[in-house]
């Protein structure tokens, strides 16, 4: 992401979004941002409510809470769709229309020259499927076409709601290229996943819902550092080395080959143990996955529930 001194205000705000369904409360006070030159990853298992907060944001579901676009509801637009596009789940299209055919028909509703067809076509990498029919398109070409249709105006965010779903390694790749650049121009990003991987490589920033809640939210890099790394210990006198751990706040867990610690680094354990004469067998550090950091935050708040 590009180096920006002064931070841009956000192109999107929601706050305190809130839905029930059949009494039951799927969503609660859920608040975020979406900020220019921003992939930010909306990650969470399926049924955490991602695609429910995403729906009350583009105002596709009544519910609790407002979502603005750049200061203002989305349906005080003329032209909605030059705010924002949105992919949720491929293309909603009769099945024998051509590619070319529901674009241009998409296109024409929006009020938007018929020649950004050719050109989001091309942005996609779509051109020589343009004469498919839409019930003949696998997942992955779907979920370009989709891309291609929330393109057609030209908007200044993009949400997507699980866009990797069915696309193979290099359509993944061209993805990820596809939204840096989209980002980078200037624009916003909403990414929607439960494939943790993706995130670590797509986002800047990460939204964590968990039954509905917010559970963290940071840049990917903050919530990576704030996450507890692991150290690995192997010793004949753990015994002795647990005490000195927890009194510099840590904590020590045997494993069956050895020790696992967490809340100091490794030079802090080396210093204790090289301090107290305590022989090392082993001593190694490793930080925790973006797949790990989910699981703890996220049990959490399974937890306290």
């Amino acid at each position: 992401m590009a180096d920006h001194k002064t931070s841009p205000p956000p192109l999107v705000t929601a706050r305190d979004l809130e839905k029930e369904f059949r009494g039951r409360r799927v969503l609660a006070d859920v608040s975020l941002d979406l900020s220019p030159h921003t992939v930010t990853g909306f990650l969470g298992a399926n049924g955490a409510g991602k695609t429910t907060a995403i729906r009350l944001m583009l105002g596709l579901l009544p519910g609790g809470g407002e979502t603005l676009f750049m200061g203002r509801p989305l349906a005080q637009y003329r032209a909605p769709a030059r705010i924002v596009g949105a992919v949720l789940g491929g293309v909603a299209g009769h099945p024998k229309h051509s590619v070319r055919a529901h674009l241009a028909m998409v296109a024409a509703g929006a009020g938007t020259p018929g020649r950004r067809v050719a050109e989001v076509l091309d942005r996609v990498g779509m051109q020589e499927a343009a004469g498919l029919r839409l019930g003949r398109l696998s997942l992955g070409m779907a979920q370009r076409v989709g891309i291609a249709q929330a393109l057609l105006a030209n908007p200044r965010v993009l949400i997507l709601d699980e866009p990797a779903n069915g696309l193979d390694p290099h359509s993944v790749r061209w993805l990820r290229t596809f939204l840096r650049e989209f980002a980078d121009d200037g624009r916003a990003v909403l990414v929607s996943s439960h494939q943790l991987a993706e995130m670590e490589l797509l986002a800047d920033r990460i939204i964590v819902l968990a039954r509905g809640r917010v559970v963290a939210q940071a840049s990917l890099s903050d919530l990576m550092g704030a996450a507890q790394t692991r150290v690995s210990v192997e010793s004949p006198a753990l015994d002795r080395l647990a005490p000195l751990i927890e009194r510099q706040g840590g904590a020590l867990t045997v494993t069956a080959s050895g020790a696992e610690v967490t809340g100091v680094s490794r030079v802090q354990v080396g210093d204790l143990a090289a301090e107290h004469s305590i022989p090392l067998h082993w001593l190694d550090e490793r930080s925790v996955s973006l797949e790990e950091f989910y699981l703890s935050v996220a049990d959490q708040e399974y937890r306290s529930r």
